[in-house]
C-alpha cells in the first residue's frame, strides 16, 4: 500500500497518539449511535495488546476554540470504555501540563482520552505550536480518522509531520475499500449518485464519468438532467441554472464511453408530506401540477437487472426523498438488490455519505454490502479525486 500501516511498526512500550473520530451523534446529552466508537475499537485493542500507551485525541462539534462543557469528550471516553470492556482514562485538556501528567501516569496497555482538540483555536488553524504540543505527548502518531482526513488541522495533518506516522486499521480499511472501488476496480464498474443538487456534486460527477462504465443518477439531481433534455418535470425540485452544466456532463460521459442511466418512470405527488396520494407515471408524462419524489418501479427493475452484470459499485446519495414515506421505496428496493448482488453475484459494493448510510440502515442492509464508509465529507472528496491532507501525510 502507498501509506504506512501498523504492520510496519513496533509499538511496545511506546506512547501512541491515536487520532480518532469521536464526533458521534448525541441526543439529550447521550450518545445515540456508537458506530464510530465501535469501528475504532479494533485499532485501540491492537495497540493496547501490543503494549502501547494509547493516547486518543479527537474533535467534537464546533466549539470554535473555546471550552464548551456540553462539547466535552468525557461521555465518549466512558462509552469507549464500555465498548472495550476496560477502564479508559480521561483528562480535561489535550495539551499542556494536565495532559502531559496524565500521559506520564500511563502503563503499557493503558488507554487515555484527551479533551476536545477544538477547545483550542490552534487545532482548526493547523497552528504549528499546537501541533508541536500534541506531538510532545507521544513517540508515534496513528491516524484512524478517515472521516476527518479531508481537513488540514493540527491533529489530522500537522502532527503527522512531527512524529513517525501510520494509518490505523479503520483508516486502512477505508483506503483499501476506496482504492478497490475507484483506484484499481474490477470492471465493469458503476456509480450511483443521488441527492438534491447537481451544483453540490459537480466535481464528483466530473471525476466519475472518466472512471466508471455506468453512472446511475437519482434523487432530485436526476430531475435537473431530465429537464435539461427537455423533459417536463412539473413542480419538481430541479436547478434550471444548471441545465447547461448537466448537458456538458452528458457530453463528457459520451466521450469517455460512460453510460448514463436516468429514471424512466417516477412516483409523483401534488403534496410533499408523509403518505400523500401518489401516481406512478412515465418520465415523459409527468403532470404539470405534480412533483417527482421517487424513482418508479420500472427504473428500479432495470437497475435490478443491471446489478448482477457489474463487478464494482460505488454509491453516494439516495434515489428519492427517502426520509418521507412512501418515497423511500426505490432506495430500499435498490439497496436490497445491491446487497443480494454482493452476496450472490460477487459484486464489490462500497457506499458512503451521511444520507446514504442512513438509507442503508433504514433498508436493513448496512452489514450486507462490501464496505460502508462512516465518513461524509472525506468520502465525497475522495470520490471527487481530491488529495486528502490527512492521508497524504501518511504516504511513503
Amino acid at each position: 500500500m502507498p501509506f504506512r500501516t501498523l504492520d510496519t511498526v513496533d509499538v511496545s512500550g511506546k506512547r501512541v497518539l491515536l487520532r480518532a473520530d469521536l464526533n458521534v451523534p448525541m441526543r439529550d446529552g447521550k450518545i445515540s449511535d456508537l458506530t464510530r466508537i465501535e469501528r475504532l475499537s479494533p485499532t485501540i485493542r491492537e495497540l493496547s495488546e501490543k503494549g502501547a500507551r494509547v493516547i486518543v485525541c479527537s474533535h467534537f462539534d464546533r466549539p470554535k476554540g473555546k471550552r464548551v462543557p456540553s462539547m466535552s469528550l468525557a461521555p465518549m471516553a466512558a462509552a469507549l470504555g464500555q465498548v472495550l470492556g476496560r477502564r479508559v482514562r480521561f483528562v480535561e485538556d489535550c495539551i499542556g501540563p494536565a495532559a502531559e501528567q496524565a500521559v506520564e501516569l500511563l502503563n503499557p496497555g493503558d488507554v487515555l482520552v484527551l479533551e476536545n482538540t477544538r477547545f483550542h483555536a490552534g487545532e482548526e488553524k493547523n497552528d504549528p505550536g499546537f501541533a508541536a504540543a500534541l506531538a510532545k505527548l507521544a513517540d508515534i502518531f496513528v491516524n484512524d480518522a478517515f472521516s476527518a482526513a479531508h481537513r488540514a488541522h493540527a491533529s489530522t495533518e500537522g502532527v503527522a509531520h512531527l512524529l513517525p506516522s501510520y494509518a490505523g486499521r479503520l483508516m486502512q480499511a477505508e483506503l483499501e475499500a476506496l482504492d478497490a472501488a475507484l483506484g484499481k476496480p474490477v470492471r465493469p464498474v458503476a456509480a450511483i449518485v443521488g441527492g438534491a443538487k447537481v451544483s453540490t456534486k459537480l466535481e464528483l460527477l466530473g471525476n466519475l464519468v472518466a472512471k466508471v462504465d455506468v453512472l446511475i443518477i437519482g434523487g432530485a439531481m436526476a430531475n435537473t438532467f431530465l429537464a435539461a433534455q427537455g423533459k417536463g418535470v412539473g413542480k419538481s425540485l430541479q436547478e434550471a441554472e444548471m441545465h447547461g452544466t448537466a448537458l456538458d456532463i452528458l457530453d463528457k460521459a459520451r466521450t469517455a464511453g460512460c453510460r448514463i442511466v436516468l429514471p424512466t418512470d417516477a412516483v409523483v405527488a401534488r403534496e410533499f408530506k408523509p403518505n400523500p396520494p401518489t401516481e406512478t407515471v412515465s418520465i415523459d408524462a409527468v403532470p404539470a401540477d405534480t412533483m417527482i419524489l421517487d424513482v418508479g418501479p420500472a427504473s428500479v427493475a432495470a437497475l435490478g437487472q443491471l446489478l448482477p452484470s457489474l463487478k464494482t459499485l460505488v454509491w453516494n446519495g439516495p434515489f428519492g426523498a427517502f426520509e418521507t414515506p412512501p418515497f423511500d421505496a426505490a432506495t430500499v428496493a435498490v439497496a436490497k438488490a445491491v446487497a443480494a448482488a454482493t452476496e450472490t453475484a460477487g459484486l464489490r459494493s462500497v457506499a458512503g455519505g451521511g444520507d446514504t448510510v442512513s438509507a442503508l440502515r433504514h433498508a436493513g442492509v448496512i452489514d450486507r454490502l462490501s464496505y460502508v464508509s462512516s465518513a461524509g465529507g472525506a468520502f465525497l472528496e475522495w470520490l471527487e479525486g481530491k488529495t486528502l491532507p490527512g492521508v497524504a501525510a501518511l504516504e511513503g
